[in-house]
């Protein structure tokens, strides 16, 4: 029998903000040691790979869905895709000599700018040789629509293990249900616009049982729309197409413990750390700290505490001013707490589900309009796996988040602990950014200030 799935409004908005310029796909670089991956002659063993991601496709379902639309701007659903390849999704290539960092870097910045193919599963699986030092890099695409976690669809939580193991058995046959006809799709789409009445009663029935996590979602979509538009910086400019990205490595010791003598959380050093990164490389840019303090940089964080609403990833966020023109270490990290405590709290996801009712492209252009509305750049600090991680055998050696811009942003910036280093992945735009390697060094330069100015214990 036919079959598909609706997608929920979580899933519709990452679509709806997309556009040719705007790629809402994350990535996390993973670099592994490639000797047990390695087959008889040399090179990694490429299929013996795509058998072991074959066998555990069937633990993440949406590996194996596309997107179809119904006809007439109906809402959008997810299908099995009948022509599914494996061989597409899982690709092999080659870093030039000498397969340095920065080449590995460069390889990243090109599948950050290559759209998904919007007719297959939106996920890519990029197995790379020839990194120095006998390594190998797995880099896992994803779209936002599908992701769940960190590494993006929930596809590297299913490969990846804290036990070395290099044996795996077959996973059980998949058979692609048939794809519905458009008059199908279109029915499917004018219930689900009728049943609206009916799962708002719902939803509001459910949250009268959670009085507090309501009054706390109403607050927050109250203070979304009451918050002012932030202040027009570099960093919000139409976005190229294309894309930059860049990474660093701190001791995850040396910071934790620069943050306890400090007394404040690890999330206020952060924003410490990146307020003094961006004066330093605002200064090289030719613009002085007097200048600066004129310019309030505001930086949206994650804030899923109280959000309302059962999605993966509530949209609940603080917004935090970031003290850029503030040269003393010790006095940047102070005006960083204050910015955090007196930071906002908004919330979209009841205005999510309010945009339900309008008509689709009218919700699309209201949410893109208020998308990147808040901040001028997004911080997405994420947890660390717990034990040391491994893809048949061979030991993950560093982990690198690289997350998407929004509309009109320029600049994004992910944090993952992993393997005793605090990992700082950069997203940016190829045109409005092209001196983003300059930001990176001045994150390297702000830690070590911080550090330096840490009280003694």
């Amino acid at each position: 029998m036919p079959h598909f799935e609706p997608l929920d409004p979580r899933e519709r908005l990452a679509f709806e903000l997309e556009d040719p310029h705007v790629h809402l796909h994350a990535a996390t670089a993973c670099v592994l040691d490639a000797g047990p991956l390695a087959r008889e002659g040399g090179g990694v063993d490429i299929e013996r790979i795509r058998a072991f991601v074959e066998s555990r496709l069937y633990r993440v379902p949406l590996c194996r869905k596309r997107v179809a639309r119904a006809p007439l701007g109906g809402a959008p659903v997810w299908v099995d895709d009948e022509t599914f390849n494996l061989q597409y999704h899982v690709r092999h290539t080659h870093l030039p000599v000498p397969g340095d960092e920065r080449l590995l870097k460069r390889l990243c910045g090109r599948l950050a700018s290559q759209r998904l193919d919007a007719e297959r599963p939106l996920w890519e699986l990029w197995v790379v040789e020839g990194l120095e030092g006998e390594r190998c890099a797995l880099v896992a695409k994803a779209h936002t629509a599908v992701a769940r976690g960190l590494f993006g669809l929930g596809l590297l939580e299913a490969l990846l293990s804290s036990a070395p193991d290099k044996d795996f058995a077959p996973g059980p046959a998949w058979l692609p249900r048939p794809r519905p006809g458009a008059r199908e799709l279109l029915e499917a789409s004018l219930r689900q616009r009728l049943a609206l009445p009916l799962a708002l009663v719902r939803g509001a029935f459910a949250a009268s049982r959670e009085p507090e996590r309501l009054r706390s979602a109403v607050a927050r979509a109250l203070a979304a729309l009451r918050e002012p538009p932030a202040p027009e910086s570099p960093f919000n400019q139409p976005l190229g197409p294309h894309r930059r990205v860049d990474w660093l490595a701190l001791d995850a010791a040396a910071f934790e413990r620069s943050a306890a003598r400090f007394g404040v959380g690890s999330d206020v050093l952060l924003i410490a750390l990146l307020a003094g990164a961006l004066g330093r490389f605002l200064e090289r840019r030719g613009l002085p700290p007097a200048f600066q303090r004129e310019l309030l940089l505001r930086a949206a964080l994650p804030d899923a505490d109280d959000a309302f609403g059962d999605e993966a990833a509530p949209l609940a966020f603080r917004v935090a001013e970031l003290p850029i023109a503030e040269r003393d270490p010790a006095a940047r990290v102070r005006a960083a707490e204050r910015a955090c405590e007196a930071a906002p709290r908004l919330g979209w996801d009841l205005l999510v589900r309010a945009a339900e009712w309008a008509p689709p492209r009218l919700a699309g252009l209201a949410r893109r309009r208020v998308a990147a509305r808040f901040a001028n750049l997004a911080i997405t600090p994420f947890a660390g796996p717990a034990a040391p991680l491994h893809l048949l055998g061979a030991q993950v050696l560093e982990m690198v988040p690289l997350l998407p811009l929004p509309p009109g942003q320029a600049l994004r910036v992910a944090v993952l602990p992993h393997a005793g280093a605090l990992r700082i992945g950069f997203t940016a735009d190829w045109d409005l950014v092209p001196d983003l390697h300059d930001l990176v060094l001045a994150c390297a330069e702000s830690f070590l200030e911080l550090d330096a100015a840490a009280p003694a214990a």
